[in-house]
């Protein structure tokens, strides 16, 4: 099918577009941009005037928990929420049940994702055997398979030796460690920011050096192995200097920064609310207005939702006792047309970090709206308002703090693969 979007402001930081233009689409990928193609005829035409064309967005960490907890949400419920939100591409984490340490996990997730899925979905494998920290996976056989990287996630490695070994492995196999920095003797038992909250709260904490002991550790290996190491969802602005010092060194480090980092930090927990219960914790306000500033530096490569959906039961107990993360695919791009709005960013910086810069860290074809590319987008109307609601979103999980909130700009078209993959009911 032919597909043409006129009138559009586009942005396209990739190819450095931001001007008010026409986009054509033809079968899977882009046809052309600005002038139509020699004997063009449109099947379909889609006046988006006032509204902005962004590539189809990537987000860097989306658990949609299958296989093994269906209870809480499914690749298919998912992948809907994600193109409801203008994500076209995103990372499947390995801690599904059983652990993604096989090509075996990795072929079921395809398949589902050929069957039942609205977007297109990477997965990272797990570093160890059953995210135990102590035996190895694969790698080799992994990256076969298709995955774009490994990690362990929060999950514990054994000893440093076995971090060191699995550096060693990743780089033999050209693949990049997706490294989530946490101390977990210093973790102990905390579930909130060290800091007066957890004090007036009487709620053991997780301190800040949690995260920077175990930036540094990594950074003294990497320095051994020379594996490109990322860094994901951090919480401190120390940590950021760290990284900025090591890559300014020649350090192959890039970061992420989950959207909820940007907005939150531990004050605004109230009433022992389990829907703010996240790990890394929400930080102090000085690290989260730390975090914003740093956005534009090189060193972070994107916005990620960290998408973490649970059934209701999850966030009721004791807010100790609730099960960690956020339900976020659908406030990940209102979050960041937030930042813009409060001129943290510039719109081109904030697409940016959503778009070509966490694509270019996967190495897959997504992110620009270069001829030729695939035909992933997104329409938004950037003055459109509305409330998040339990009742309206999409996603499986409801677990979410933003609930009752309002935004402004609001995804209306979706096209993967130039298949139109949401469209807003009006």
């Amino acid at each position: 099918m032919k597909t043409e979007i006129i009138n559009a402001h586009m942005v396209d930081p990739a190819n450095d577009i931001d001007r008010v233009s026409n986009l054509y689409l033809h079968e899977n990928t882009i046809a052309a941009v600005d002038a139509a193609p020699d004997g063009w005829q449109a099947e379909v035409t889609i006046d988006a005037k006032e509204h902005y064309i962004f590539p189809g967005l990537v987000d860097l960490a989306a658990r949609m928990r299958e296989p093994g907890q269906e209870h809480k949400a499914t690749i298919a419920t998912e992948t809907l929420a994600a193109v409801s939100g203008g994500v076209t591409s995103l990372v499947c984490l390995p801690d599904t049940d059983p652990p993604v340490d096989s090509p075996a996990e990795i072929e079921f997730i395809q398949q589902r994702t050929h069957t039942t899925g609205h977007c297109h979905v990477y997965v990272i494998g797990a570093l160890t055997k059953q995210l135990e920290g102590a035996m190895l996976t694969e790698m080799a056989a992994l990256k076969e398979a298709g995955c774009v990287g490994v990690s362990n996630l929060l999950h514990p490695v054994t000893s440093n030796l076995v971090l060191r070994r699995a550096m060693e492995y990743a780089s033999s196999q050209d693949l990049t460690l997706f490294f989530h920095p946490m101390d977990h003797d210093l973790k102990a038992n905390g579930c909130i920011h060290e800091g007066l909250s957890a004090t007036r709260m009487g709620l053991p904490g997780i301190p800040s050096a949690a995260e920077t002991a175990a930036v540094g550790s990594c950074l003294a290996l990497i320095e051994q192995t020379n594996v490109r190491v990322h860094f994901c969802r951090l919480s401190t602005q120390r940590s950021l200097q760290m990284l900025e010092r090591a890559s300014f060194d020649g350090a192959p480090v890039s970061a992420d920064i989950c959207a909820h980092q940007l907005f939150l930090h531990d004050n605004d927990i109230h009433d022992f609310d389990g829907n703010y219960h996240v790990l890394p914790p929400l930080r102090g306000k000085a690290d989260m207005q730390g975090l914003r500033r740093r956005l534009c530096n090189d060193i972070i490569v994107g916005i990620c939702s960290d998408h973490q959906p649970h059934e209701p039961d999850a966030k009721l107990a004791p807010f100790a006792a609730t099960e960690a993360g956020i339900s976020s695919l659908e406030t990940l791009l209102p979050l960041t047309l937030k930042l813009v709005e409060e001129n943290v960013l510039g719109l081109a910086d904030a697409v940016g970090l959503l778009s070509h810069k966490p694509a270019k860290l996967l190495a897959i074809d997504a992110g620009t709206l270069s001829p030729g590319a695939s035909a992933d987008l997104c329409i938004v109307d950037p003055k459109l308002e509305w409330r998040l609601d339990a009742q309206t979103m999409i996603s499986s999980g409801k677990n979410t703090p933003f609930l009752g909130q309002t935004f402004t700009g609001k995804v209306t078209h979706t096209f993967v693969a130039g298949r139109l993959a949401y469209q807003l009911k009006q």
